[in-house]
């Protein structure tokens, strides 16, 4: 017996939803996503912080001063 996947895609809808209750905040929802995603998100993560390295070092080789010899 095969079960259907859930559709954990929507994050407009929490788990317990009251309907008194304002809807969760953007921040609250990535941050639930990123615990839920946790090895994914680490990884871009990692890629991210390289880029921006490697684009402030090339920046900064790009704009180096000459010195006279």
């Amino acid at each position: 017996m095969t079960q259907a996947p859930e559709n954990d895609s929507s994050p407009s809808t929490p788990q317990s939803a009251d309907k008194g209750a304002p809807p969760p905040s953007f921040v609250k929802l990535a941050m639930r996503n990123m615990v839920r995603k946790g090895g994914q998100s680490l990884f871009h993560f990692g890629l991210t912080a390289a880029g921006f390295i490697g684009f402030i070092l090339v920046v900064a080789w790009l704009g180096r001063p000459t010195l006279p010899q």
